[in-house]
């Protein structure tokens, strides 16, 4: 038997938190895990609980859903962070994607297009939901690439001056396995392959001259 998506519910309004454990629970492929009223609960919760999806609010008093959801990447890169709000602008759903979260919906959305999301986001694709594509940035970069998170830019300026996934991780203090999770979500988002490839991409892109090209 397949294991059901393991949820975990992030919004500083317990009723609005009930309300959308209530409706996961009507999925038998669902399981929500535990619910956080703010960001340092979500972090503490996602990374000792390990789900499959959070569902992040944005505005929490203390740790903000967006400095939360970075944090539990840094600790937990492969988990899925599904944004879960009320803002529809293009500035907070860019902001979001760029912080690391694979989808971004709306509150008011009906309750099929929350279970769409959370498969979607579960199969590693973004989802954004139809009241945010009208107002969305485009979803790639000039040249056709994903953009790369604040992090993983970061990492890739580590990389690129010939550090180790050891030294990288020391630098950081986070795992080598995260580093080496990191590297390979670059990788992917480049179409690059190699470690000489990545080198190559930051000095074209003046990324070690700290210039940005992102």
């Amino acid at each position: 038997m397949t294991q059901p998506i393991r949820v975990l519910i992030v919004d500083d309004h317990p009723m609005v938190a009930e309300g959308i454990e209530a409706i996961l629970e009507t999925y038998d492929d669902i399981q929500v895990i535990g619910t956080a009223t703010n960001g340092h609960e979500a972090i503490d919760k996602a990374v000792l609980q390990m789900p499959d999806v959070v569902l992040m609010d944005l505005n929490m008093p203390g740790v903000t859903g967006l400095s939360a959801t970075e944090m539990i990447l840094e600790r937990c890169p492969d988990m899925r962070i599904l944004v879960l709000t009320m803002h529809d602008s293009a500035e907070y759903i860019s902001t979001a994607l760029s912080h690391g979260a694979l989808g971004y919906i709306l509150k008011d959305v009906p309750t099929e297009e929350i279970k769409e999301a959370i498969d979607t986001v579960m199969r590693g694709e973004q989802y954004l939901c139809t009241g945010t594509k009208s107002s969305l940035v485009p979803k790639k970069i000039a040249d056709g690439r994903e953009p790369l998170t604040s992090r993983e830019q970061t990492i890739l300026l580590q990389l690129a001056q010939g550090r180790s996934n050891r030294e990288v991780a020391d630098n950081l203090d986070i795992s080598v396995h995260t580093v080496e999770t990191h590297r390979r979500n670059i990788k992917r988002k480049l179409g690059i392959s190699s470690t000489a490839g990545l080198t190559r991409y930051a000095m074209e892109h003046g990324v070690l001259q700290g210039t940005g090209g992102f």
